[in-house]
Parts: structure tokens; C-alpha cells; sequence
């Protein structure tokens, strides 16, 4: 598929997710299939002020090509200006997030706070889309909460405004994430608009891939929470899409062996230090439902560097 003038190889993207969609993660979907991958959010306004930690979130590797870049801010100008800076860097396109529910976002209008002034979200994608050549796409909710259900309205606002697609996460901000994704609204901005619609919201396996496609008619399909400890899901989700089997879970042994490649991977990025510790939450989703995995996290809590965590794990698979 196609966004704007960027081939895409196939239909299933990453989500982006702060914390979580770093390079060395990206990568690894990447390896198993993925189309598109987003970074992390990436602060305009940390931009502007050239902060080191924001800088870190805008390194991409050659090997993940296509892309996107996911700013957020409410100062259309400011994410103009931010956009024309990094559309410079070896980028494909640019994503402006206006879904993200935490408090800390959306208190300052960011975020899913936006979905509330659809006309300022046509200002914002109007600023940017002028200053940037490369495509300028959007990620929504389905509103900000049941009483601003606005999807449908910002995504036609939004096209009209230049952006290149758009991905719609079928709860609202309230919502947080729980509960049920709404795929009915994600086929409503689908109906609405002629431009690209990417579908979101539980996502967590090869049939609900699948029939999301089925029920909303969307272009394409991101996984954020469903690839969590799992890059598998991008080679299993394209498997069954083309051929209608189901791949095998991947055994213990694979995922351990994944979880330290990771490890390796993010100490490599971003020093033993902080690579161990982040790389703690990464080994409780990989190991998400396995035998004793509670006793693990816990022994893993307290790893400290490389070697205790490749021990720790060793020994655990063991038991297998």
C-alpha cells in the first residue's frame, strides 16, 4: 500500500507507544514482517528547546525504513516549525498524535485533549502539512469521552487540511484502555474520508487482525499492545492473512532467546544501566503467561546488569 508517495510493503504497522517503540523494538518487529513502524512520541516543544532525551527518540536505523516519526504538542506553529526540522533527518513521515490519554498530556491540550477542538486540529494539520514535503499523518480516538464523540468530524477536517491518513483507536480518552475498542467508528471515518485509514484497538492476534479488516474495511491495521513481548505477531498476523494458517506460538525457548537478543540490543543503544532496567518490563511481557513467570519478574526486578538477567532467564528455562 501506499501513503502519500511512500510504498508501504504490506498493511500491518506498529503502533507507537512511549516506552515501549525505541529502536532496538522497532527493529525487531521490523525483522518479523512489520510495514511501518512509529517512534515514540517526540515533544515538539522539547524539540524547540533541543533536549538531549528528546533527541535519543528521533534516532532511526537504516534497516526499518519505512518510518514515521510521532510528534506531539498543540502549538501548530511550533509543530510546523519541529516538523521542517526533522523532515531534514532520515525520515519517512510524520505523525501527529492526538489520542494519547495520560494525564500529564492532556492536561497542557496535548494529546487526546485534542479531540475536543476538531477546527484546532485542522489548524495544526494545515500548518504542518504546509511546511513539510513528506507525508503528514494523524492518530485520533474515537472522541475524548461519550459525550465528544468526534472522530468522524476531525478525520474529514483533517483530510481537508492535508493530512496523508489517518489511524483511529476505537476508544475514547476516557476510556483509557479499557474496556472494548469500538471497531463501528473506525469503519465510520473509513465511510468518511478517501485518504488511508489505519484501524486500532485489540489487536492481539492473527484472527482479531483479521476480522478488524473485515468489519471497518480499513487500509491498514496497527498493533501496539498486542505486540508487546510479542514481535511474532507481525510474522504470524501477515501469515494468516495470506494463506489462512496459523502459525505456532513461539516456544519458551524462542521467546527467552528474543528477550535476551533485546536485552543485548537495548544495553547496545542505550548503556547497561538504563537498557537493563527498561529491558524489565520487556522480559515480563515475553514471558506473559508462561509457567512461575510471577517468581521470575520478581528475580528479574532486582537484575542489575547483563549477566544476572542471561542467568536468571537460563535457569528459569529449565523447568521446560
Amino acid at each position: 500500500m501506499k501513503i502519500k508517495d511512500i510504498d508501504i510493503p504490506n498493511s500491518v504497522f506498529l503502533a507507537p507507544m512511549a516506552g515501549v517503540t525505541d529502536l532496538p523494538f522497532r527493529l525487531l518487529c521490523k525483522e518479523m514482517g512489520c510495514g511501518l513502524v512509529y517512534t515514540e512520541m517526540v515533544s515538539a516543544k522539547g524539540l524547540l528547546y533541543d533536549n538531549e532525551n528528546t533527541k535519543q527518540l528521533l534516532a532511526v536505523d537504516e534497516r526499518e525504513h519505512p518510518v514515521a516519526v510521532q510528534l506531539f504538542g498543540s502549538d501548530a506553529r511550533i509543530l510546523a516549525e519541529m516538523a521542517k526540522k526533522i523532515e531534514e533527518s532520515d525520515i519517512d513521515m510524520i505523525d501527529i498524535n492526538m489520542g494519547c490519554p495520560a494525564p500529564k498530556i492532556t492536561k497542557n491540550g496535548e494529546g487526546s485533549a485534542l479531540m475536543k477542538n476538531p477546527k484546532q486540529i485542522g489548524e495544526i494539520v494545515k500548518a504542518v502539512s504546509s511546511a513539510v514535503k513528506k507525508p503528514v499523518t494523524i492518530k485520533i480516538r474515537k472522541g475524548f469521552d461519550d459525550n465528544t464523540i468526534t472522530a468522524v468530524e476531525v478525520a474529514k477536517i483533517a483530510e481537508e487540511s492535508g493530512a496523508a491518513a489517518i489511524a483511529v483507536h476505537g476508544r475514547t480518552r476516557e476510556q483509557f484502555y479499557s474496556g472494548k475498542a469500538d471497531w463501528n467508528i473506525i469503519r465510520q471515518v473509513k465511510e468518511a474520508v478517501s485518504i488511508p485509514v489505519i484501524g486500532n484497538g485489540d489487536v492481539v492476534s492473527p484472527e482479531s487482525a483479521k476480522r478488524l479488516f473485515e468489519e471497518t474495511n480499513c487500509d491498514a491495521i496497527m498493533i501496539g499492545r498486542g505486540a508487546q513481548g510479542n514481535p511474532w505477531i507481525f510474522k504470524r498476523v501477515l501469515h494468516y492473512l495470506q494463506t489462512g494458517e496459523i502459525l505456532e506460538e513461539p516456544s519458551p525457548q524462542e521467546k527467552i532467546d528474543m528477550a535476551l537478543r533485546h536485552a543485548r540490543m537495548l544495553i547496545e543503544f542505550k548503556g547497561e544501566y538504563i537498557g537493563i532496567r527498561e529491558m524489565r518490563k520487556h522480559v515480563s511481557w515475553y514471558t506473559k503467561g508462561l509457567l512461575k513467570a510471577g517468581v521470575l519478574r520478581n528475580k528479574i526486578n532486582e537484575a542489575q546488569n547483563y549477566e544476572e538477567m542471561e542467568k536468571l532467564l537460563k535457569e528459569y528455562l529449565e523447568q521446560f
